[in-house]
């Protein structure tokens, strides 16, 4: 019989279990007391009585040898040699294919972690929380309007006429005393139109063109008062025009190649002595050629609303410059606007400086106006004009003090034939311009107090505004003026106290303008929060 081996280690047997292989100590919390060591009186069992020879292997007995003590209850050693068990996996959601998984929903792995599984879906519920998200949504959106609305810029105030938008005085047509052939207008500027007589057709207007050509010449060649102007050379056809004016019984003035006449002369001799040679001069001078210088005549006219006047020269004498004297009177009036040519219109007489002092009307030092109505019954001008075929012309203005206004009477009288032609059209203009001063009188168009419009400020409110003071106006039997409403050019305000001033009454334009101040009736106040928040646009 083999004697037993010492002790040694044990090897596990392919029957052991995985527990009896991990049932060696291991300490998992350091707290816990060692194992007890065997008391010394505790000695080794002896071996069992192997068996019979011929019952089993050795195999068996190595086992029953080194099993494990039985455990019990209170043996915590041997309860702690035990591995924690893993936990559990959460279930996998099961798919159609078996395979791989997708995260479940929010809402299902909350239930999983709050065990508590989500409440089944209902209608009720799902307009609550509709209501909920868009009912914030809404409450934003709303506080996002109040505050934009609120902010916005007020829109400008505006003024508006509420009151009469003209003025008709009283008397039926005015009666003047018109001549007996021709054509004759009389305009009171920038109040309106006091009377004409004749048709208005195209005729013969002679040296009147040269109206024209002092306005271009001063519109795109401006002077000051005092001032000269530009030196201009006399060419040789300036003298040629001279020499053979004279002998065609023309208008001319003396003039000779090589002098140097200045820009206010050359005007004054054009407009005064009516100096054809100086005309053509002075439209070369200003588009190289004569040609080039009437097409700017005849754009010009058009600009105006001449639609009846055809230039074809600087000067008028040749038969087919032709107009009429309502065309004529619109020139009349722009030309007048400018204060140079005003000056030059009215004066009776001017010094040259380019003739040799002869004792002939065209070689005079002293050069006087042919409108022999100047300075005379307030008359100013301003250009004469006759030819055989066009008869006498006179296109005349003149000053009337009306009230506390100096009011101008602009009129022409064309296609005199009667002799003296220039004479008789120079008679006939002076009563028109009598007349017409005396049937300008001064009337009350609108009174003090009188409310005539309102501010408006945008978003639905107004406040009343009145005439500071009486609105008179210069006007004639039957006369019919527009009334405007203007703020001057003048930002008006969102609120001002009553009493403000916050525009114009005005009546006429030009020389004719009448006008008043309007003001507020009473406190101006910026438009109301709720105003505010409900305006569009």
């Amino acid at each position: 019989m083999t004697p037993a081996q010492p002790d040694s280690p044990a090897q596990p047997t392919a029957n052991e279990s995985s527990s009896e292989r991990t049932s060696e100590f291991v300490a998992l919390k350091p707290d816990l007391p060692p194992p007890p060591r065997p008391r010394p009186d505790d000695s080794p069992r002896p071996a069992a009585t192997p068996p019979a020879s011929g019952s089993g292997s050795e195999e068996p007995e190595r086992t029953r040898e080194l099993a494990a003590p039985p455990r019990v209850d209170s043996d915590r050693t041997m309860a702690l040699t035990r591995p924690p068990a893993p936990e559990a996996a959460v279930p996998a959601t099961a798919t159609g294919s078996g395979g791989a998984t997708e995260p479940p929903p929010p809402l299902d792995l909350l239930a999983q972690l709050t065990n508590t599984p989500p409440k089944p879906e209902t209608l009720g519920r799902t307009l609550t929380r509709r209501i909920k998200i868009w009912g914030t949504l809404a409450v934003l959106l709303a506080i996002v309007l109040v505050t934009v609305q609120a902010l916005r810029p007020l829109p400008t105030p505006t003024l508006k006429l509420t009151g009469k938008s003209g003025y008709t005085a009283d008397g039926g047509a005015l009666s003047l005393p018109w001549p007996s052939e021709g054509q004759a207008v009389v305009d009171i500027n920038g109040l309106g139109h006091m009377g004409s007589y004749g048709e208005m057709n195209p005729l013969p207007i002679g040296s009147v063109a040269k109206v024209m050509t002092t306005y271009l010449i001063l519109r795109d060649h401006p002077l000051k008062s005092g001032d000269k102007g530009p030196s201009i050379p006399v060419d040789q056809k300036a003298q040629d025009d001279y020499t053979n004016g004279v002998k065609e019984k023309e208008s001319v003035v003396e003039v000779k190649a090589g002098q140097q006449i200045s820009e206010l002369e050359a005007l004054q001799a054009v407009m005064l002595p009516s100096a054809n040679n100086v005309a053509r001069l002075l439209a070369r001078w200003d588009a190289s050629t004569e040609e080039a210088f009437i097409k700017k005549m005849n754009d010009t006219a058009k600009e105006l609303g001449m639609t009846k006047t055809t230039y074809t020269d600087a000067s008028g004498l040749i038969e087919s410059t032709v107009s009429t004297a309502e065309d004529q009177v619109k020139l009349a009036k722009r030309a007048m606007a400018d204060p140079m040519f005003r000056q030059i219109a009215k004066l009776p007489s001017y010094t040259s400086t380019t003739t040799s002092g002869g004792g002939t009307v065209e070689t005079a030092r002293t050069q006087r106006n042919f409108n022999k109505l100047v300075p005379l019954y307030g008359v100013v001008g301003i250009k004469t004009g006759s030819t055989t075929k066009a008869g006498g012309n006179l296109l005349f203005a003149a000053e009337k003090t009306v009230g506390d206004s100096k009011q101008l009477i602009i009129g022409a009288v064309f296609g005199q034939h009667k002799p003296n032609i220039i004479e008789t059209a120079t008679a006939a203009s002076k009563s028109l311009v009598l007349a017409a001063g005396k049937a300008l009188r001064i009337e009350t168009v609108v009174k003090k107090g009188e409310v005539v419009g309102r501010v408006e400020d945008g978003l639905g409110g107004s406040v009343p505004v009145v005439a500071a003071k009486d609105l008179t106006v210069p006007v004639w039997s039957g006369a019919t003026v527009d009334i405007k409403l203007t703020d001057g050019g003048k930002e008006l305000p969102h609120s001002a106290k009553a009493g403000t001033e916050v525009g114009t009454l005005t009546v006429g334009s030009g020389a004719g303008e009448a006008k008043v101040p309007v003001a507020l009736q009473s406190d101006l106040t910026e438009p109301s929060f709720g105003a505010k928040l409900t305006r569009i646009g």
